[in-house]
């Protein structure tokens, strides 16, 4: 079953520039615009906000 273009995969960058990052599928009829998700830092040891990079 072959897979669509309208749920692509997209990396999530963290925010607090460690360079740590998520990857996630999204809905591109739903969220159009950038994502952004509160996820774990490893590094940083919280949460803070990822947001998706092109």
């Amino acid at each position: 079953m072959a897979r669509t273009g309208t749920r692509p995969v997209v990396t999530l960058k963290s925010t607090a520039g460690t360079g740590v990052t998520y990857v996630t599928r999204k809905n591109r009829l739903n969220d159009p615009d950038r994502l952004v998700l509160r996820k774990y830092d490893p590094v940083t040891g919280r949460h803070v906000a990822f947001r998706e990079t092109r």
